[in-house]
């Protein structure tokens, strides 16, 4: 007689970061067109169904790892906004590529409800306090500045992740720091 083997003990919350972890690894690193969910639960160390079963789809588990993104800042960091800007996606980019939230922002194909998203995301995330602290500044066109400040982080950010400016990509953070703030805080002047 064979005795019942105990069942596994299922821990739902840590499946579920580590989907969103791979999530945004990959998602980060391939794009969403390139990432596929059996990769995801491949990454997590997880059976595939189990991304359907916590996120549904493959939409609804971008938007959770869009959403899941950690924040760039705390609320009582007293280092000058630009220059934890700069510090943040910077090293941010060099551990985890350029996430799923800047890849929404600077791909044209993606789906409107993942842009939208996205979009909102940035905005909580980087524009509203940015435009904020420079309308407070009376600074000319506080939005628009803002916007210009973020492109260019997510285009310095996802050069240096394609290695094909080589200066750029093989400049330790450190370097790049005090280069991104100066010319940022020009942007914010």
């Amino acid at each position: 007689m064979t005795t019942p083997r105990p069942a596994r003990r299922r821990d739902a919350a840590a499946t579920r970061q580590a989907l969103l972890d791979a999530a945004r690894e990959l998602f980060g690193v391939r794009g969403y067109d390139r990432t596929t969910l059996r990769d995801v639960a491949e990454r997590a160390g997880v059976d595939a169904a189990l991304v359907a079963r916590y996120f549904g789809g493959k939409v609804d588990l971008y938007l959770a790892a869009i959403a899941a993104e950690p924040p760039l800042f705390g609320p009582d960091d007293d280092a000058p906004l630009l220059n934890r800007l700069v510090q943040s996606i910077l090293r941010r980019t060099d551990t985890a590529g350029v996430g799923p939230v800047g890849r929404a922002i600077l791909q044209r194909a993606v789906d409107d409800e993942i842009r939208e998203a996205a979009r909102a995301h940035i905005a909580q995330r980087v524009l509203d306090p940015l435009s904020d602290r420079l309308a407070a500044r009376g600074i000319e066109q506080p939005r628009l500045r803002a916007e210009v400040v973020t492109a260019a982080l997510l285009g310095i950010a996802a050069a240096r992740s394609s290695g094909n400016l080589t200066a750029l990509a093989d400049a330790a953070p450190d370097e790049l720091i005090p280069l991104g703030s100066e010319l940022l805080t020009r942007l914010t002047e």
